[in-house]
């Protein structure tokens, strides 16, 4: 991968999942048992993290977790070399409590990616934990039988006893693109972004379709641009809540703008130079690129830097 993808947030993960241990149950209580076993702790969406001096830890001992909450939640994520790390979620309410005390920091997962809270080695894990918790809050009930349906498989399926069902967690995935034409880019913005902010154009895939249609219809639907050849560059997980950033270059095929308000409140062509300054910083009109840890700026800075075409 080029080493401008690599670095983007979320996207190192160096757990070995160990998809084989997950029905084991004797051999994953074995593992939380041990002394070095980590869990990452949630309370709904935000992450718990503990003061270590002036440093911030994301794992905690087994021991420790129910201190914090009533655990309702208990995945295996997988091991880190040796080490077996795990996800646990207490209750949301206890968010507020623990941000009350200096020994914990409540905090998203946002947040910690962009400060570089915490290890590069934790981040992926951590957007591993939160997208897999997420989908189990909002898949409590069978959607087969409507029954009440279990965790089970380490937190990797949900059954329902009621009619044997059995539900698995789902990623959804997202085309991010550059339409590029000559000299100049593709890109737009939401009401709800940065002042001054623009980014590459983006919408999930829908059934049925392959990724090179979807780059085409959203880049026709959002800007009213047609486009031919599409070019996959890199992918990055976005826990938000558990989609897969599927990050492409596109040819641009014509460079008049259709905006569809509904979707963006502007988008418009830039050169080169122009998207060069955003990434800098210093534009003269005081315009942006989506922060670095986003795959948006990656692809902008394969473009504006690196010479890359569709």
């Amino acid at each position: 991968m080029n080493d401008r993808f690599s670095k983007l947030g979320y996207v190192m993960n160096p757990l070995n999942r160990r998809a084989d241990l997950r029905d084991q149950a004797d051999a994953l209580k074995n593992l939380r048992a041990q002394k070095h076993a980590g869990v990452l702790v949630f309370a709904g969406d935000q992450s718990i993290l503990k003061r270590e001096g002036e440093a911030l830890e994301g794992l905690f001992a087994s021991h420790e977790v129910s201190a914090l909450g009533t655990v309702h939640a208990t995945l295996f994520l997988g091991l880190h070399g040796e080490r077996p790390i795990f996800a646990e979620e207490i209750e949301a309410e206890a968010a507020e409590r623990l941000s009350t005390r200096d020994d914990f920091i409540v905090i998203d997962t946002r947040s910690i990616a962009v400060q570089g809270l915490l290890p590069e080695a934790l981040i992926g894990p951590l957007a591993e934990a939160k997208a897999l918790l997420h989908w189990h809050r909002k898949h409590q009930f069978c959607a087969a039988c409507g029954a009440p349906s279990r965790v089970s498989s380490a937190g990797w399926k949900r059954v329902c006893d009621a009619c044997t069902a059995e539900h698995f967690p789902r990623t959804d995935p997202v085309v991010i693109m550059l339409a590029i034409k000559g000299d100049k880019c593709l890109l737009g913005r939401q009401s709800r972004f940065l002042p001054g902010m623009y980014s590459c154009l983006a919408g999930f895939l829908e059934p049925g379709e392959t990724i090179e249609a979807a780059v085409r219809r959203e880049t026709l639907e959002e800007a009213g641009v047609r486009t031919g050849a599409v070019r996959y560059l890199a992918s990055q997980p976005w826990p938000f809540p558990a989609s897969l950033m599927i990050g492409c270059l596109a040819e641009a095929l014509n460079d008049d703008v259709t905006i569809d308000h509904t979707e963006l409140e502007d988008a418009r062509f830039f050169t080169r130079d122009e998207v060069r300054l955003m990434l800098e910083g210093t534009h003269p009109e005081g315009l942006l690129a989506p922060q670095p840890m986003a795959i948006a700026n990656a692809i902008m800075k394969s473009w504006a830097l690196d010479g890359g075409e569709a």
